[in-house]
């Protein structure tokens, strides 16, 4: 059996089709650049894209950069203010005919980590923290998932959010070595084990393949390794938690 799943990111939307029992990509994965500005309309244009070239009936699994409820948006993200209030698997699904499931983007990656990659049979508290345009984060006890977690929003000082501190576009915007955004990344991570005492930290998005090069100025006392899955780990998440929906 397979989905389509898809990843919505702040540069990026990728897909390609996922065999659920295993997470394995049966295809080649396809990205398209994120619209600018990425409006509700823009990014609809650009799933029907995807969904074109895959040429693509079934049902698919979308992981969202956003804060979601029951697939609606409760803010626009990174993405575009417009997106608040949005129902997004609606929205989707008028736009291609095809039944979507909505997922936040970050949870869908840990959820492939979980299943089948460097989460799997781990028990306790682990965390994924998705590193690329904001933060993300999904939190998992023994496996189960607890949603929509929103940890990249935790405050670092004066007001600002962590996500505007560490991610990898703050790195970039502020044109850190990844030494010094390491350490930006070790005072994050030591708020996080503060706060949630996690047995597992896994590095999700684009950072996950660059990991030796921060990882050394990062000093907590929690294990942290790389997605398996490395940037695929969305896609393949995405058409996981779409699965339930087939009876």
């Amino acid at each position: 059996m397979e989905i389509l799943g898809i990843d919505v990111g702040g540069t990026g939307i990728k897909g390609a089709l996922v065999a659920i029992k295993t997470g394995e990509l049966t295809t080649e994965k396809h990205r398209i650049p994120t619209p600018n500005p990425a409006t509700p309309e823009a990014v609809a244009n650009t799933i029907q894209e995807l969904i074109n070239h895959f040429k693509w009936k079934g049902l698919v699994g979308c992981g969202f950069p956003t804060p979601l409820q029951h697939g609606k948006c409760l803010s626009g993200g990174n993405l575009h203010k417009d997106w608040k209030g949005t129902q997004v698997d609606a929205l989707f699904t008028s736009k291609t005919g095809n039944n979507f499931f909505i997922v936040n983007d970050a949870d869908a990656a840990g959820l492939a980590e979980i299943s089948f990659g460097a989460g799997k049979n781990v028990k306790g508290v682990v965390i994924m923290i998705t590193l690329g345009t904001g933060i993300g984060s999904g939190l998992f006890l023994d496996g189960k998932l607890l949603p929509n977690t929103e940890f990249g929003h935790v405050l670092y000082k004066n007001g600002e959010i962590f996500e505007k501190y560490a991610s990898d576009s703050a790195r970039k915007r502020d044109g850190l070595t990844r030494k010094e955004w390491g350490k930006r990344l070790h005072k994050y991570f030591k708020h996080i084990k503060l706060i949630i005492s996690p047995d597992l930290i896994i590095i999700g998005g684009g950072a996950s393949k660059k990991l030796e090069k921060f990882e050394g100025q990062i000093n907590v006392d929690v294990p942290i390794v790389s997605a398996q899955a490395q940037n695929e780990a969305g896609i393949i998440g995405a058409a996981m938690a779409a699965k339930h929906q087939i009876k």
